[in-house]
């Protein structure tokens, strides 16, 4: 949360108030690229969820440059939670989807070898795989309609609470989907032997 919320929405914030937006996203990547590169240098380990934060940052920043962009700034933010949502979904498509990275860069930072026990898990417990698609495909519909929502409110609610109810929109789905995951992972550790 730190590396990957924190410190780019603070290095955002700084950066705004003297360079303005793109730069401001320009500069907020900078502490993902430092960690992306450090964790990789000093413990070979590639963090997925780093590289998916800075996607949604490399995303804005297209929207924001491109001129069809220029007319969609107020939903940048829906349509990169969109893009990413439709990542997750597409990566179910492949023999490995988006949260086996996202467990496996978090299992492998808490001990080292820890991912390879994982890639047997993978291999050998049919429900870990069923449950590891089911999250990506719950995460992918859970941002998908999140940004759905978020384009909604921008394009047709009028006042100044627009950005508000967008933001509350936004906090609520990830909040929500945060505490389905918990409560999920829960209860599938517990039917496990």
């Amino acid at each position: 949360m730190l590396i990957n919320v924190a410190l780019p929405a603070l290095v955002y914030r700084m950066a705004f108030a003297h360079w303005g937006l793109l730069d401001a996203l320009i500069a907020s990547s900078v502490p993902l690229l430092a960690w992306i590169i450090f964790d990789f240098a000093r413990f070979r380990h590639f963090d997925a969820l780093s590289a998916i934060v800075l996607a949604g940052l490399a995303m804005s920043l297209l929207l924001l440059v491109s001129p069809a962009g220029r007319g969609l700034r107020e939903a940048r933010e829906p349509l990169v939670s969109g893009f990413i949502g439709v990542l997750f979904l597409l990566s179910l498509m492949v023999n490995r989807p988006l949260v086996f990275y996202l467990a496996r860069s978090t299992l492998a930072r808490e001990r080292q070898g820890r991912e390879r026990e994982f890639d047997e898990m993978w291999r050998t417990r049919p429900a870990l795989t069923r449950s590891i698609r089911l999250m990506t495909a719950v995460w992918g519909i859970g941002l998908v309609g999140e940004n759905l929502v978020r384009l909604y409110i921008v394009g047709y609610v009028a006042g100044h609470d627009v950005d508000r109810l967008s933001m509350l929109v936004r906090y609520g789905t990830y909040a929500g989907l945060t505490v389905w995951t918990i409560v999920y992972r829960r209860a599938y550790i517990k039917r496990q032997p």
